[in-house]
């Protein structure tokens, strides 16, 4: 058996969504599992949409999760350029689609280009011909009447009439046909030589060698396109699996519109990459017991492409925030500290951050929240007065501070051996003086341990809070 060869071939159009991820994932997951090798293309034949930079984001972002290819850009291949802009321009296209056309599966098409939203609007309420009669049916002396006039024709595919075009799934586990008058005569190469997605995919797959390709559901409908172009073309067919959508909380397809899709908007967010990885992997992959936490290697490990569900899963935020509060407080404070920088004010020391950090890591969900929780160590809160409630903070605070002036040694056990004297000599209720000097020190009722927050703060900022509000 031909080694596995697995790809991802993502389009750099905008942001990397989470299905690209769990695409990339798999694949490198089930390539790896069997000895075999991850390729990385980039698939930029839609040259209106690409986004400059987009490419350079695809890789940082796979090099994040150690998602690292064997072959591709940056790291070169015996198939390469591994873009296929760049494989347009070397003419690796063309040839196969004139062999098309040559062999009777392919027309030369002289039609102005129109968009589909052009097309549908000019036959509303009609039924649309997936054939294009006019071209289809021109003869050899007209189509060299209009290649010497110097009009240069696209090529589309010719799909043959009453036929099954079919395969079997490795992902829905079933066969998958297609009745031959429902598929499209798509494009295959432009008027100006450059090839379409279905040309390039195909041909881009037999020739690097691909065994196996895993994508999302949202292909399965070009499916019979690529079927006929393998066959035609006399290409070995792949085995090709369909991955499952991933569903919002309220059962419609994950959008943009309905909240964050894209990788680096949870990165930035602060989502550690292991946990969001973690997170992605149970998204349509199944283990044989009940356990949740694998490490990429781990996955690897255990990784079968019969364990693909076919169910669509949903993209549950709680979950996520629970692997990635998991991963948060398995970090050393050292390291945890370096994560969170990004979300402290530039000016914060080190010295002070390890100290926060080891009194609030427990309560972190995201390494945004460091903020949330730490921002009145930084700045001075302002205190709303009906955070007292019917508290007698007055009397608390004012006491307190006679108390606090008194200690030499400003540590967290000498501040609670301190106040919890003073509450046992004027018969307060502990919950109700605690309440005061959270709200007057940190602004919230809300915040982490308060006698440690108030070590931290020191002795000179902590009283000057207190005294700030009698």
């Amino acid at each position: 058996m031909d080694k596995i060869k697995t790809r991802f071939a993502p389009s750099p159009t905008g942001y990397l969504h989470i299905g690209g991820l769990r695409t990339a994932l798999y694949s490198f997951a089930f390539a790896k599992s069997k000895g075999g090798n991850f390729l990385l293309r980039i698939e930029d034949t839609d040259r209106s949409r690409f986004v400059p930079g987009a490419t350079e984001r695809i890789y940082e972002i796979l090099k994040i999760f150690n998602l690292n290819w064997d072959e591709g850009p940056l790291v070169g291949g015996p198939n390469g350029p591994y873009v296929q802009s760049e494989r347009a321009k070397e003419g690796i296209y063309q040839n196969f689609a004139q062999k098309l056309v040559d062999e009777g599966h392919a027309y030369y098409c002289f039609c102005p280009p129109q968009t589909k939203e052009e097309i549908k609007k000019e036959h509303e309420g009609k039924k649309i011909s997936l054939r294009d009669e006019a071209c289809r049916s021109l003869s050899k002396e007209e189509i060299e009447k209009k290649l010497k006039r110097g009009i240069k024709p696209a090529i589309r595919l010719k799909v043959p009439e009453k036929e099954k075009i079919s395969f079997k799934d490795f992902v829905l586990r079933k066969e998958v046909t297609w009745e031959s008058e429902n598929i499209d005569e798509v494009m295959l190469l432009k008027s100006d030589g450059f090839p379409t997605y279905h040309l390039a995919v195909v041909v881009d797959d037999y020739l690097m060698g691909i065994t196996h390709i895993i994508r999302g559901r949202d292909w399965l409908p070009s499916t019979p396109v690529h079927l006929l172009l393998f066959k035609y073309l006399d290409f070995s067919l792949p085995e090709i699996g369909h991955l499952t959508d991933i569903l919002d909380p309220g059962g419609g397809k994950l959008s943009k519109r309905k909240g964050t899709v894209s990788v680096e908007e949870f990165l930035k967010e602060g989502y550690l990459p292991e946990a969001l990885l973690n997170f992605i992997m149970l998204l349509g992959w199944a283990p044989k017991d009940n356990r949740e936490i694998f490490s990429l290697k781990e996955f690897v490990e255990n990784f079968e492409k019969g364990d693909l569900q076919i169910s669509n899963p949903v993209f549950n935020r709680v979950k996520l925030d629970w692997f990635n509060g998991h991963y948060i407080r398995q970090k050393a404070d050292e390291e945890l500290v370096s994560l969170l920088e990004p979300f402290a004010p530039k000016d914060a020391e080190r010295k002070t951050m390890l100290k926060i950090t080891s009194l609030i890591k427990d309560r972190l969900v995201k390494l945004s929240d460091f903020k949330t929780y730490t921002g009145f160590f930084f700045e001075t809160p302002e205190v709303d007065p009906c955070l007292f409630k019917d508290l007698p903070y007055n009397e608390h605070l004012s006491e307190a501070v006679a108390a606090l002036k008194e200690i030499e040694n400003w540590n967290n056990e000498e501040i609670q051996k301190t106040l919890g004297k003073l509450i046992e000599k004027k018969g307060w209720k502990t919950g109700d003086f605690y309440m005061s000097f959270r709200v007057a020190l940190t602004g919230s009722r809300f915040t982490p341990p308060v006698t440690e927050s108030a070590e931290i703060l020191g002795k000179e900022e902590t009283l000057k809070r207190l005294e700030n509000l009698l």
